[in-house]
Parts: structure tokens; sequence; C-alpha cells
């Protein structure tokens, strides 16, 4: 087995290959003076099962295209096998056509991952669970659902806990973190006039008196998180903390969240911290190094992944 780490979140497939007891393969991934990407993998990867390990964040073209010329390199070092670890899969918001002559582009993404030479793909909480039939290749969907319920779990009294969904998609994901600690569930239902603004409508549950944990995939500009929180403690909740996978926090998301009712945000290093983001009281990271170097092992003795969730 071989783990060859893009610049995406370097520090995350450090964690992985420490973990798993493997070392990251040296390359060079690099750019020239125009900013084109260029790789070179300096160990034999022939025959090999390798993990190539990038996230599809911020500067999300950037990290795509070293994606995709990382994978031509595997693919012609000729390497057996070839699985991408992408934790946070840029461009999974745009599944459908939203409006007349609008693109897919989470399956375009799909096809440039697969022609590139993809074998097979490994996330974590795909915005939408049907992306997985975008691609032709086998793709195994983790969930931070697991590492969300035991942190809840070390820090709150499970007994005025109530788990909230911040809109009515996210319901099944809320659900089951809900099940797993035998906890309440409300729902917010909001209205949203255009993208990446949302205004909060009505709370569906009994919030009163509750310490109200949110949850969801992807939190980006934070203002349906701040206003369902903001919410929330207008129906009674006594306190707001929310737990989101992928920490995208793009422009001024940082200074919303550290301004608003929440008391924190829980997310995970799919998405490599800002300094912004390290710095802020209210954020706190978890990391998913653990739980995918566990699946990618699976993956590499031919054993069930689903099994992890059991």
């Amino acid at each position: 087995m071989k783990l060859l780490a893009g610049n995406s979140n370097r520090p995350l497939a450090e964690a992985i290959g420490a973990g798993l007891g493997t070392p990251l393969t040296e390359a060079k991934v690099q750019r020239f003076a125009d900013m084109e990407v260029f790789v070179e993998i300096l160990e034999n990867v022939r025959g090999e099962d390798v993990f190539l390990i990038q996230s599809t964040s911020y500067p999300a073209n950037d990290n795509l295209m070293e994606l995709l010329v990382c994978l031509d390199a595997l693919k012609r070092a000729s390497a057996k096998r070839i699985t991408v670890v992408t934790p946070y899969f840029g461009y999974a918001r745009q599944d459908r056509k939203a409006g007349p002559r609008t693109p897919i582009s989470a399956k375009l993404v799909a096809n440039l991952i697969t022609v590139a030479g993809a074998d097979r793909v490994l996330t974590i909480d795909l915005h939408a669970s049907q992306i997985q039939g975008f691609f032709d290749i086998p793709v195994d969907n983790l969930y931070a659902a697991p590492l969300f319920a035991e942190d809840i779990r070390e820090h709150y009294d499970l007994e005025n806990v109530l788990i909230v969904s911040p809109d009515v998609g996210g319901v099944a994901r809320a659900r089951g973190i809900a099940k797993r600690l035998d906890a309440g569930l409300a729902i917010i239902d909001k209205r949203r006039e255009r993208a990446g603004v949302s205004e909060v409508m009505n709370v569906i549950g009994d919030v009163a008196g509750r310490r109200c944990v949110l949850v969801d995939d992807i939190v980006d500009s934070g203002g349906t998180l701040c206003n369902a929180a903001q919410a929330l403690l207008d129906n009674g909740a006594v306190a707001v903390h929310a737990y989101i996978t992928h920490g995208v926090l793009s422009a001024g998301a940082v200074a919303r969240i550290a301004g608003s009712a929440l008391e924190e945000l829980v997310i995970t290093d799919s998405i490599r911290a800002t300094e912004g983001m390290r710095v802020c009281r209210k954020i706190r990271q978890v990391s998913v190094a653990r739980l995918l170097a566990d699946a990618i092992a699976r993956i590499n003795e031919e054993r069930s992944v689903s099994s992890l969730f059991d």
C-alpha cells in the first residue's frame, strides 16, 4: 500500500499515514511560474495499491486540477489500483439542474476523476447521497455521525440535549445522530430567497429549556447556521451548539460565527483550517484521520467498510 498526498490538506494526510504506520510517498507536487501543476512521484508505485489523499476545497479549481494530474501520474506509473481519498468532495452542491441552462457540476467532476484514472473513491458525508451514482466506479461514503455522537457524549449532559436539523433536507442526518444518542429531534423550517442567503421561518419541535445541537454536512457563509441559532434561542433554547462535517467557512464566515449566538461550532479536519479558524474561540476541530485510516486499511485488505458503522 502507498499513500500519496496533494497539497490541499497535508496535516490530515500525515495523520492518516501515522494511523496506518505508513509514511507518505515521496513526490513533488508543485506549480510552474504560470501556476500549471507539475507532479513527479519519486518512489516506485508499479503494481501498488495507491491511496491519493486530496480534498477539493478552497482553492477548489486548483486542488481539483492537482488531483487530476496526480491521478494521471499514478496511472502512467502503472499503479495497480488508485483510490481517491477526498474527505471533502467539492462541487457536490451542484448535484442537479437548479434552473434552465445550468450545469450538473458534481457529475462533471465525477467524470473527470474517473477518466483521469481513479478506480475507487473514498469520501465523507457527501452533500447528496445520489452523487455516488454519478460515478461509474465504487464509492465509499463515510459518515462523521459516530465521531460527533462520541464528542457530544463527552461534552454534554444527554438528558437535556436536543438534536436539530437546520433544514428539512438534513433531517435524515440529524435523525441518525439523535438515534445514536437516544435524543429528541427538532427541525428548522427555512426559506431561501437566493443562493447563499437564507431566512429562518419556523422551529418545528419544542426547544424550550433544551441545549440544542445543530447538525449539518457543510457550513459555508455561516448565515443559515447563525440564523438558526438565533431562532432556537428566541424559542426558549438555553444554549445552541453546532456540529458540521465540512467547515468551508468562506469570506467573512469566521467573523460571523464569532459574533453569533452559537456557543461553539465543531467541525472536522476534512478541510484544512485557516489561521482565522484556529484562533477563533468558538470553533473547534475534531479529526477524521482515524476514521479514514480504518477505511483505507479495510479497502486495502478487501474487508467491509460499511461495518465501520455497525
